[in-house]
């Protein structure tokens, strides 16, 4: 018997004690509708970030507790298993490192003298994937934001040399930059890989002020204990881990002045550089020591996989991906008295969106012509891990992925009258969004905080990279009453105060009729894609059209 078989068994039968109405959802009156599914969205999102999962960190038993109830939903759906081996589950192999505070140092030697940063308070080393311990003694050079963009006119290597040599570098990207180029060039990844190829040994990324704004020091460093993760190769060692870097390091805003200190510039003079976009590079006097230890330890992790077929012989063969990352970021430190990270908002809400979704589809009359995955990803908070996995490892032809429809931390804590559509503009996905929207009456708002770059910060980006088109759905900015709660300040409140905190949780005031409409939307969406006579297509010139898809792929 296969080993997966009773898992199986258990779940067609789950399937058959409960099945799904095979009417047609378009049928009912949507206030109806929306009624039943936005209590169907409470009801997951409230297993989902309940305190025994645990806060669902990738590789743990909470996680993997909600892995088994989303592939019981699916199985409750029938929808048929499009994991490993015929079951829900697709293994993502990890490798787990977790920073020590035994030997982690930052010091300044300069003029003779040595400065010490604090652990924690001032500063914080990397997790080091390649070696268990580090010590890097080397001379280091401000590059700015580390950006190397020379069709842009930006070079901020030009007349400097980090062979050998540690980079010091701010977050972000030149404020010139249009909000396709600062997201990509903001990415954290794309800077090590920058650094790496130019021969730097190591990397002190250092806070600004504004960057502080949207996430303080101390959450970062509350968090000092987390693990972090990277995918696994066959052999053992970390993908995108750049050892070429012996070791890096992230220093607070507020320490800034004593890393610049007795250098060229102050820490404040490259501040206001910074938001003015005239940062230039030059050479650090005298050396920086990075140290520190990794406990590094593989892991496993997985996504939850299932596909519904398509209804036409040859459009069937492509299909379209909806993805909602599972993960969070389990227990940590306590914050009045709470110490799980339960993740209501981020992202079991989306989660749960997704699972509606999939009911919709799954019970209509008339399937949509091409096939759809629905796939709850692993990893999205140690990197986009499960998406890149699932995105260079696909359960199905990798050349038949034609979308990415994703959702991820929908904050609907006011009730609105819109979404927010990131990565409209890519691609022919816009034409099926501005129908659906049309035909369910929802508006379609900007990116109310385009600073985030959030198109490179959610699992849609690692489909990106494989050249699919995207689209990521993000709660409304409008009220929904003229002169009622502002959604888009509640968000704000959200960042500032919840995101990744134990407050977000169940008990925030979710507004689930808001969320029925949102899987509503989805679901019209990929059916609209499902259907049409051609897979969509990146638009000509565009940015990331042009960098990923393969030849062909962009009108």
């Amino acid at each position: 018997m296969p080993r997966n078989l009773p898992l199986i068994l258990a779940l067609a039968c789950l399937a058959a004690c409960r099945p799904e109405p095979a009417a047609d959802p378009a049928a009912t009156p949507a206030s109806a509708a929306d009624s039943a599914s936005a209590q169907r969205i409470e009801a997951d999102v409230r297993y989902l970030a309940d305190d025994k999962l645990e806060g669902r960190d990738t590789g743990t038993r909470g996680y993997d507790l909600a892995a088994g109830y989303v592939a019981r939903r699916y199985a409750e759906l029938g929808l048929k298993p499009a994991g490993d081996d015929g079951t829900y589950f697709q293994r993502v192999p990890l490798l787990k490192a977790l920073r020590q505070e035994q030997g982690a140092q930052l010091v300044v030697e300069r003029d003779g003298t040595k400065q010490s940063l604090a652990f924690r308070e001032e500063f914080l080393p990397g997790l080091n994937y390649n070696a268990p311990t580090h010590a890097l003694t080397a001379p280091a050079v401000f590059v700015g934001q580390g950006v190397h963009a020379p069709d842009l006119g930006q070079d901020d290597f030009a007349g400097v040399d980090v062979r050998g040599k540690i980079a010091v570098l701010f977050p972000g990207a030149p404020v010139r930059f249009d909000n396709d180029r600062r997201a990509f060039y903001s990415s954290g990844t794309q800077k090590l890989r920058t650094l790496a190829e130019r021969g730097a040994v190591g990397a002190v990324f250092v806070n600004t002020p504004e960057y502080e704004q949207r996430g303080p020091w101390s959450n970062a460093a509350a968090k000092w204990n987390m693990p972090g993760m990277r995918l696994r190769a066959a052999d053992g060692s970390g993908i995108d881990t750049f050892p070429q870097l012996k070791a890096t390091a992230s220093v607070s805003a507020a320490a800034a002045s004593r890393l610049f200190a007795g250098s060229a510039q102050t820490a404040d003079t490259l501040f206001k550089a910074n938001t003015a976009g005239q940062l230039k590079p030059f050479d650090l006097p005298g050396t920086l020591t990075l140290a520190g230890s990794t406990r590094i330890e593989p892991a496993e992790s997985r996504n939850v996989v299932a596909r519904l077929d398509g209804s036409d012989a040859v459009l069937g063969r492509e299909f379209i991906a909806y993805t909602a990352h599972l993960d969070h970021i389990g227990v940590g430190a306590a914050v009045n008295g709470d110490s799980i990270y339960n993740g209501a908002m981020d992202n079991a809400l989306g989660v749960s969106i997704m699972l509606e979704a999939a009911r919709q589809l799954s019970a209509t009359t008339a399937k949509p012509k091409r096939s759809l995955l629905f796939i709850a990803l692993t990893g999205e908070e140690k990197g986009l891990l499960g998406a890149e996995w699932f995105a260079s490892h696909p359960t199905v032809p990798r050349t038949d992925l034609v979308a990415n429809i994703n959702m991820d931390m929908p904050v609907l804590l006011a009730p609105s009258k819109d979404v927010v559509p990131i990565g409209l503009e890519h691609s022919t996905l816009k034409t099926a969004l501005d129908t659906a929207a049309k035909e369910i009456g929802v508006g379609l708002s900007a990116d109310p905080f385009p600073e985030e770059v959030v198109f490179v910060r959610s699992d849609q980006y690692a489909f990106v990279r494989a050249g699919v088109p995207a689209v990521y759905l993000d709660g409304g900015v409008e009220p929904a009453i003229a002169g009622g709660a502002s959604p888009k300040d509640a968000m704000d409140r959200f960042l500032r105060n919840c995101y990744h905190q134990p407050c977000d949780d169940a008990s925030q005031p979710i507004q689930y009729q808001d969320a029925a409409r949102l899987a509503r939307l989805n679901a019209r969406i990929g059916a609209l894609i499902g259907d049409a006579p051609e897979r969509p297509k990146w638009n000509k010139g565009d940015f990331f059209g042009d960098r990923f898809a393969p030849a062909g792929k962009a009108d």
